[in-house]
Parts: C-alpha cells; sequence; structure tokens
C-alpha cells in the first residue's frame, strides 16, 4: 500500500512534530494543503491535548498526525543533579539566579492511558511515537481508535523491531535531522547513520512504508529520498521560519544566520541526544555532557538560565533545534512551502 493510501493524503509528506516551536497553526497548513500536518503533544497533558485537538479540528477536516514521547524517564538521582548545578553554577553567578529557587521538575511526560482517554474521543487518523512504542496495551488501544501508528528509527534495528511490534509506517531518521534522536534500542551514538545511509538499508529490510527524514529541506531532497526507496518523506526544519510557527525571534535569527551551518548533538538541554545550533553553553561545557542527568530531568536546571537570556535578547542557552540542512528555512507560509516541497514527488 502507498503512503498516501495508508494516511489518506495527497502528497506523501509529512509536517514533523516539533515540541516547543508549534502548535496546531501550523499542522492544520500543512493538512490543508493536503500533506500530514503533525501536533507535538509531548509537552501537552490530557487538558492541554484536548484543547488543542478542538482548536486543530476547527481549522482541517484533513486527516493529521498525532505525535508523544514513549521514553522511560529517568530517575532522580541526587548526587547527578548536584554535580549537574555544579556545572552550571558559574552561569547562575553570572545571571543573578539563585540556585537554591530553581525546582526539579519531571520534563515531559511519555504516552500514558490519561491520554489515550482523550485519542479514543477524538479518534485522529494517524498517531506516531517517538523513542519506540508504548507499552502493548496502551498500543492496542491506539489502533484500536483506528489510527495508523508511525514511529522512528534511527538504525536497522529499530526498523526491523517497529515492524515486528506494530508499527505501520516508519520514520527513518537521519542523523541530519534536528530535535530529539528517536534512539531507543541503543544509546551509542556512533551507530546512527545519515539519511541517505539508512534510508535503502531499511527499506530493504522491512515491508511496510519507509519515510525519509533529516536533511531533507526543498525538491531536489525529496526527489533524492524517493529515488532511495522511501515512500515518502517528513520534513521539519524547514517550517521553522513559516508564519504558523511559533518559533521565537531568536530562534528564527539563528536558523537565518551562518551559524545555522553549525549544528551539534548535545545532551545539555534535556538529557537525551538532540541536534541543535551550536550555542554558547555548547562551547563551553562541550555538546555531551556525562554529568547531565538523563532525559528529561536535565530540563529543569537549565531552563532558568534560558529564560534569563532570552529576555536580554541572547540564545546562549536556548535549545535552538535545527537539522543539518536549514537552507530551506524560509519565511514563507507553511502551504506555499508544502506545496514548493511536493514538486519533489514529479518528475
Amino acid at each position: 500500500m502507498s503512503l498516501k493510501d495508508l494516511l489518506q493524503i495527497d502528497i506523501p509528506l509529512i509536517q514533523a512534530p516539533m515540541a516547543g516551536v508549534q502548535l496546531h497553526e501550523l499542522a492544520a497548513a500543512v493538512s490543508n494543503t493536503g500533506a500530514l500536518g503533525s501536533l507535538p503533544c509531548a509537552m501537552l497533558d490530557a487538558t492541554g491535548l484536548e484543547r488543542e485537538l478542538t482548536a486543530l479540528r476547527s481549522k482541517t477536516d484533513k486527516p493529521f498526525n498525532l505525535n508523544f514521547f514513549c521514553h522511560t524517564p529517568a530517575q532522580p538521582e541526587a548526587e547527578r543533579e548536584a554535580g549537574w548545578r555544579a556545572a552550571l553554577a558559574p552561569y547562575y553567578a553570572e545571571l543573578g539566579i539563585d540556585p537554591a529557587s530553581i525546582p526539579s521538575g519531571p520534563g515531559r511526560q511519555p504516552f500514558s492511558a490519561e491520554l489515550a482517554e482523550v485519542l479514543e474521543r477524538f479518534k485522529p487518523a494517524v498517531v506516531s511515537f517517538h523513542f519506540g512504542l508504548p507499552a502493548p496495551e496502551l498500543l492496542q488501544r491506539v489502533k484500536a481508535t483506528g489510527a495508523k501508528v508511525l514511529s522512528s528509527a534511527t538504525t536497522v534495528e529499530e526498523a526491523i523491531w517497529l515492524e515486528q511490534n506494530g508499527a505501520d509506517a516508519i520514520i527513518a531518521q537521519g542523523l541530519e535531522a534536528g530535535g530529539h534522536r528517536g534512539m531507543f534500542l541503543t544509546d551509542d551514538i556512533t551507530s546512527q547513520l545519515g539519511t541517505f545511509a539508512l534510508l535503502p538499508q531499511v527499506v530493504a529490510a522491512v515491508k511496510v512504508p519507509v519515510i525519509a527524514a533529516g536533511g531533507i529541506a526543498d525538491a531536489d531532497g525529496v526527489r533524492a529520498a524517493m529515488s532511495l526507496g522511501a515512500n515518502g518523506v517528513q520534513i521539519g526544519t524547514a517550517y521553522l521560519c513559516t508564519p504558523q510557527a511559533s518559533t521565537s525571534a531568536i530562534h528564527r535569527a539563528a536558523l537565518q544566520s551562518p551559524a545555522a551551518r553549525h549544528t551539534a548533538l548535545t545532551n545539555l538541554f534535556s538529557g537525551r541526544p538532540a541536534r541543535g545550533i551550536v550555542n554558547r553553553v555548547m562551547r563551553e561545557l562541550g555538546p555531551i555532557s556525562k554529568v547531565a542527568p538523563g532525559f528529561p530531568l536535565a530540563t529543569a536546571a537549565i531552563t532558568p538560565l534560558r529564560s534569563k537570556a532570552e529576555s536580554q535578547g541572547s540564545g546562549d542557552f536556548t535549545p535552538l533545534w535545527s537539522g543539518q540542512n536549514a537552507s530551506g528555512c524560509k519565511p514563507i507560509d507553511a502551504s506555499e512551502l508544502t506545496l514548493e516541497l511536493a514538486q519533489g514527488f514529479t518528475r
């Protein structure tokens, strides 16, 4: 079955869900153009999800994708938290932040029975997951709504696992992709492949449709992915400067500057590898820190630094998520951008 038939869309393009920089406005614009818009749900509780879904349904009657994280949250460790705060202490002093005033927090929550209840009421066409798949009983509840299930694979082994455990299609997430790595069978970064190395290997290993993601920024990139066997593409970074995205002014400026040419995987902002534009804190602490707490516990201690610096017009402590190819990130309407990208599907 083609991806268009599976997902009931006209253009086999998925707008990548990007938590923190978009909500329903971007998803609606992309879906109304004939592709698949996505709503990132990892930072929404059940009430927030219901609110966003109601707004999204008011703006489109086309299929859309709801994306959830399905990680196992790291357990708090007092010694590691203390080490992390000690590493950030010079920055607290510089910006006049009292470390004692900073609460610990759980950060992003994984998919849950409470969220499944919301899906059962709204019955979305597509649900996608990052970091594998939820527990079998939760996955069954999602499938019982009639939703097609997608998930990200960063290795061939992960793709095979996803097919064997119920994914209807697989997103082959290359190393170039912005935001969090979807890796879940390993935490070894050396296992991560570039999109055009990973894609044909995943296509050869599974029977379900495969969606290419990572470094695809224009119609030529779409065409290249399709020539390597992809059934569709997922694109995120290119949408970050559209008016429908909620990307901050600081983040937009970075994406449209020469700084966007240098990205790196970092665990400083959440505790898990994610690709963003290299900024001051990444340069000075190193993008990967051994003292940062596990996902998503690293977020609490660095958030006050981000907030204070942003209030002064600085992105020194901001996760400036971006893929390795930000050249297609343009301040044009999301529907116009989608149609430009869709030209890559025509010969």
